[in-house]
């Protein structure tokens, strides 16, 4: 198979490196393969199956003229992305991604300490007032909140190196097998750091329910419980999210439209307003109105509406280009 892939990479080396030629060498490629191995199945010797593939697929020129692609030799040439480049990536991406999930428990781990601490001084058991409790709990969260905002910035510019990828790449044929194979063995890990993520999201409440049965106050506390456990949660989603996104960017060569620029842009524009605000409202409707034991539906709700808008955002846009 190895003489194959030399003998079509050689074909390819004097044709120009396009979005259309590309297609066409990976799809070439897979019904050599396909043949290569069904000849093998069939009892043929390596020399043979080489052989046979090549006479039947070998004339590429003839293969070019009756798909007519490939005259334009002014369209914009796909550079390949070399090993490195995607061992890089995805370390990158990785990295990105502990320090986003991190970040973002770290709010949440405020937003507990927060709650915790007015909670105590409302009981007394602080020793202290209650402002200087609220004040305490606040001191806390901005502490917290401070480093994480670092955490977000510094990630950013992690991958700053790598936005050319959204021009456009091509992939060899052995880089896209090896990326395909890491991908296919990172499978399960993701697999099961979802179903922790989303278990840990759906069970965080159960502590607020149970301590609403008996006093008010242990509701406060179990909502206090819930944000540790989401803040775990969003970190094994966010974290193993990362790596699995490095891989399904890299796999996918197609090049980024102005389009989907856009709507990333619009999306990201609107998150920017809609999370924070839902913050600002799980605050003040905690700190001023004392609501600590319902507020927190505030932030699934507006996972809920945002990601609404996200997929009508996207029909609208596809039906406007259709």
């Amino acid at each position: 198979m190895e003489t194959i892939i030399g003998y079509l990479n050689n074909m390819f080396a004097a044709l120009p490196r396009t979005s259309q030629m590309l297609k066409l060498k990976q799809d070439l490629l897979a019904s050599m393969e396909e043949k290569y191995y069904e000849l093998k199945n069939d009892g043929k010797t390596e020399n043979e199956a080489v052989g046979i593939v090549i006479s039947e697929f070998g004339n590429i020129d003839e293969l070019i003229s009756e798909l007519g692609i490939g005259q334009n030799y002014g369209e914009e040439l796909l550079p390949f992305l070399s090993e490195d480049e995607a061992e890089g990536f995805v370390a990158a991406k990785k990295r990105t991604g502990l320090l986003i999930g991190f970040g973002v428990a770290l709010c949440l781990i405020g937003t507990a300490l927060l709650i915790l601490f007015t909670t105590l001084a409302e009981e007394g058991s602080l020793g202290v007032s209650e402002d200087f409790g609220s004040m305490l709990g606040i001191i806390s969260l901005t502490v917290l909140i401070v480093p994480a905002i670092g955490m977000f910035i510094y990630s950013g510019m992690k991958m700053e190196p790598y936005k050319h990828l959204q021009d456009g790449f091509q992939l060899t044929y052995q880089l896209k097998s090896y990326l395909q194979q890491k991908q296919k063995a990172f499978a399960p890990t993701y697999t099961l750091s979802l179903i922790m993520g989303v278990g840990l999201c759906v069970l965080s409440p159960i502590g607020m329910f149970v301590g609403s049965a008996f006093d008010g106050n242990v509701s406060t506390y179990g909502a206090a419980i819930m944000l540790l456990v989401v803040a775990l949660a969003v970190f094994l989603l966010v974290y193993y999210g990362q790596i699995r996104e490095s891989y399904t960017i890299l796999l996918t060569t197609k090049e980024v439209t102005k389009a989907k620029k856009e709507e990333d842009r619009v999306i990201g524009a609107v998150a920017a307003i809609v999370w924070p605000l839902a913050t600002c409202i799980f605050l003040i409707s905690g700190l001023m109105f004392q609501q600590w034991q319902i507020n927190w539906i505030v932030f699934p709700i507006t996972g809920i509406l945002f990601g609404m808008f996200s997929a009508v955002y996207n029909i609208l846009k596809v039906k406007n280009n259709s």
